[in-house]
């Protein structure tokens, strides 16, 4: 009797302990990772942009924005590094799978796909006790055994390439998937419902598979990856017209307000200067005003698309407050590179006569002025406007230039100290994201996988830094590589060296591409080349190349792609003074009437966004 009443009693301590360790497993936060798609650095209010984003000013204020958080310039390759903690060239997205140029098919990391070396971070949580969700863009492969279910995500509801019509339509950006797929929980869907809209549907998802999950009584983590705003231009119908004519005034003003406005807010340091005008881009005081109403009305729509996708991840938040997970849930924001200042379409359908020409006219043509922004148009921003959503900085989308690599970062939640402070010290890449997730939730990155060696994570962890421990995790002998395309960068510490081909990396046809070095301290806008004036602080950063490559499995190629796209792409350029005979004195009239309604433009901004912050 007393063996049995002890076998008993053993028995219950043993439940006990298993289930205190279960709940303490339990407790662990929740982690929510929300991408925006082609977001522009300064688009945001909390950012310095005029852009009514409430959602995300509130999760600033709460939490902390960073000011030197790195990106790759493009979405795949930026995914394949959040993913895994690797630099795209081991994860496979060397180049993207149409890309891939001839010398660097069938080589390691050069797949076009994120390739099984590599190991996620959602399968790594899922095997250490984490509910798994994904809802939005993956553009990582499209093969049975690349899409999220097989990489990690026990919930999904996924776009799998990079672009697609936002509504049911289902519209891909590529012809040979004209229909652009989609999965859900890994199965291949044939149609979309008839109110699909990505944005909203998106967040519908994700709150389904939280909501479902919560009888697991396990954490969550969660990739809520929007394709907005990436193009096409498209929102529903009653978003259509809310800033008609809000942006007449042009690029160049809008551009002003919003670097005085950056400075005010401390985004950027009251002595820096920002990049200048790009040299196809005309000045704006000397185009018609049917040209700037034609360019704003794209502009306003790509804001609405953004303010759309702040609305909506404000009814997210409120349905975790609903349940009592807001405050246990570490949530972070960032885009996934520059704003898009290519133009899309042109680079993909190709010449008359082509598939992607037969394609993007059977689908996409519709884009009289009238009907931007509704069903069966492809519309951009275009560049000019997309170098002002990189204020202050230099180019955009697919550059290693600031305005193609830096993106805005905000964090907030448990763990998190600093309530709405701004870094401007730590230096961050999204290959960071990874390792930080995997020690908050006390996880291991595996060593082997199936007997093979897995490639050790390249990102650094923030949990000392958000817990106010330490500014930075890298110190002054840190530094980041770039490659894309054929373009090459190298940031380390306060310094960085460039290296672009034509047309953007010379300042004429007859210039060689070589590398240039910039101090991002006192020039983020990469304006005055300084390699002549510190010669041996170049030839440094040229040997961290060196490493980068051989670490990353970098292969130059001899075919430069971004050339080859920037042609198809680029407007011819403007001249300096391509007026006659000259108006010096009217423009400079009308340029500072154009500066005084941008500044108007933003002071009722910030009065609708609640006063200065």
């Amino acid at each position: 009797m007393v063996k049995s009443i002890i076998r008993w009693y053993v028995a219950f301590c043993l439940l006990f302990i298993m289930f205190g360790f279960a709940h303490a497993r339990d407790n662990r936060p929740n982690i929510l990772l929300i991408v925006a798609d082609d977001l522009g650095y300064s688009d945001l209010g909390s950012y310095g942009g005029e852009f009514n984003t409430p959602s995300l000013d509130k999760l600033a204020d709460e939490g902390i924005r960073y000011t030197n958080f790195y990106v790759s310039p493009a979405c795949a390759t930026t995914r394949s590094m959040l993913l895994t903690g690797t630099d795209n060239h081991v994860a496979g997205l060397g180049s993207f799978e149409n890309f891939i140029p001839p010398d660097a098919q069938g080589k390691p990391g050069y797949e076009g796909w994120m390739n099984h070396r590599v190991v996620t971070v959602a399968s790594s949580l899922r095997d250490g006790g984490y509910s798994t969700y994904m809802s939005g863009k993956w553009h990582l492969g499209y093969e049975p055994d690349q899409i999220p279910r097989a990489r990690g995500f026990e919930r999904d509801f996924t776009l799998l390439p990079g672009a697609a019509d936002h509504f049911s339509d289902g519209w891909s950006n590529e012809w040979h998937r004209a229909k652009a797929p989609y999965t859900e929980d890994g199965k291949f869907i044939d149609k979309l419902p008839e109110d699909f809209y990505s944005t909203k549907n998106y967040t519908d998802k994700m709150i389904k598979f939280i909501e479902e999950g919560r009888k697991e009584d396990k954490p969550f983590f969660g990739f809520l990856s929007y394709t907005a705003p990436h193009g096409p231009l498209q929102v529903p119908k009653d978003w259509l017209r809310r800033y008609k004519n809000t942006y007449d005034m042009g690029w160049d003003a809008v551009r002003h307000a919003r670097f005085k406005r950056m400075k005010e807010l401390g985004i950027v340091a009251e002595d820096v200067e920002q990049a200048q005008q790009l040299f196809f881009l005309p000045r704006t005081t000397g185009l018609i005003p049917a040209v700037l109403t034609l360019s704003g009305r794209k502009f306003g729509i790509y804001r609405s698309m953004t303010e759309y996708m702040d609305m909506e991840i404000g009814r997210l938040f409120d349905y975790l407050k609903e349940i009592g997970q807001y405050d246990n849930t570490l949530i972070v924001f960032i885009s996934d590179n520059g704003a898009e200042g290519n133009d899309e379409v042109q680079i993909l359908a190709g010449r008359p006569g082509t598939q992607g020409y037969l394609h993007a006219a059977r689908n996409f043509a519709e884009s009289h002025f009238n009907r931007i922004g509704m069903r069966g148009t492809f519309a951009e921003v275009g560049p000019a406007w997309a170098q002002t959503s990189s204020t202050p900085f230099r180019l955009f989308k697919a550059h290693v230039a600031e305005g193609g690599i830096r993106a805005p970062l905000i964090v907030n939640g448990p763990g998190v100290t600093g309530k709405g402070e701004i870094n401007n010290k730590a230096i961050l890449h999204v290959m960071d994201l990874a390792p930080t997730f995997l020690e908050l939730a006390g996880v291991r990155h595996p060593d082997k996988k199936n007997g093979q060696e897995v490639p050790p994570i390249q990102g650094k962890s923030w949990v000392s830094m958000l817990e106010g421990e330490e500014k930075s995790p890298r110190g002054p002998d840190d530094w980041l590589g770039w490659e894309f395309f054929g373009e090459r960068a190298i940031r380390k510490g306060d310094w960085k060296i460039t290296r672009m081909g034509q047309p953007f990396g010379v300042q004429n046809r007859q210039e060689v591409a070589d590398w240039k070095l910039y101090n991002l301290t006192k020039d983020p806008a990469e304006q005055l080349d300084l390699s002549d004036q510190y010669p041996k602080k170049r030839q440094e950063l040229i040997v961290n190349w060196e490493e980068y490559v051989k670490q990353s499995n970098v292969i130059i190629s001899k075919w430069n792609t971004m050339e080859i796209m920037s042609r198809k792409a680029l407007p011819d350029p403007y001249p300096e003074h391509d007026n006659f005979p000259p108006t010096y004195g009217a423009e400079e009239m009308i340029r500072k009437a154009m500066e005084k309604r941008g500044e108007e433009m933003m002071r009722r901004a910030i009065e609708n966004q609640g006063g200065d912050k």
